[in-house]
């Protein structure tokens, strides 16, 4: 694929997911519209995911007909040129009005995680990475934190229905123990996206779909963090663990998590 066609995709995702924030910000302004359900324990839906989602993929293969789209609400197929979204990330807290939510959307060429972007729609802050050109806010670059201690550092362990409560709860206990500060905040998009940002220092879930962390992983890369090798763990068919953290701190999570790190 040359420059120009991923220029060209870079401007669609841009307009796209902004465009998409309106609707999710439109639901919000009209609560009875949001017909919340249940898909699974702790994993909540509502009319707002599926419109979104729908946006996303109408705009996205609107505009690149040959490429393929993998959404968590609609599913999709996988392709050479594919786009994985998560159109409302932290559902739980968006259907609470609590205002930690995100829209997440990566494109991938084959397996190189090629663009991400994470748009959070009421703090209107838009995190984009492209690969090999740095990771921005709202068009200004950022960096991750300079943290070189787990006594100085704040992280976020993600909590997944899908691992047993006594390994995150020893995987919190651990990072306790190592003098950090703990958190959880119901995104993991956000969570990676704060990564990149310096507002945590580490991120880490023991089990996390595709959809939820790719746009994220490339933005903390971009960032100068490391991250998980989370296509190589078949990430992307099955979930995986996902570990990104300021690289003074990574080797310790990733001890204290039993996560790899990319090398």
């Amino acid at each position: 694929m040359t420059e120009n066609e991923i220029d060209a995709r870079e401007r669609e995702l841009l307009a796209a997911i902004r465009d998409a924030g309106k609707e999710v910000r439109a639901f919000l302004a009209e609560p009875s519209r949001l017909a919340v359900g249940l898909k699974g324990h702790q994993d909540f839906i509502s009319a707002a995911d599926g419109a979104v989602e729908h946006l996303l993929k109408e705009r996205l293969l609107g505009a690149f007909a040959s490429d393929a789209f993998l959404g968590e609400e609609t599913g999709g197929v996988r392709g050479a040129r594919l786009w994985v979204v998560d159109p409302i990330d932290g559902t739980a807290n968006f259907v609470r009005g609590l205002p930690h939510f995100c829209i997440s959307v990566a494109f991938l060429l084959g397996r190189q995680m090629t663009l991400g972007a994470i748009l959070d729609p009421l703090r209107e802050e838009l995190y984009l990475a492209r690969c090999g050109r740095g990771a921005t806010r709202n068009g200004c670059p950022i960096a991750v934190a300079p943290t070189a201690t787990m006594s100085k550092a704040t992280v976020e362990i993600g909590w997944s229905t899908r691992i047993a409560d006594a390994r995150y709860l020893d995987c919190v206990a651990h990072a306790l123990a190592a003098g950090a500060g703990v958190r959880r905040g119901g995104s993991g998009a956000l969570g990676l996206a704060y990564v990149a940002d310096g507002r945590s220092d580490a991120y880490a879930e023991l089990h996390i779909n595709a959809w939820d962390c790719l746009a994220g992983l490339l933005i903390v890369q971009e960032a100068g963090g490391r991250i998980s090798p989370f296509l190589a763990a078949g990430g992307l068919e099955h979930g995986a663990p996902v570990l990104a953290a300021t690289p003074g701190i990574a080797a310790e999570m990733s001890a204290l998590t039993g996560i790899a790190l990319e090398p």
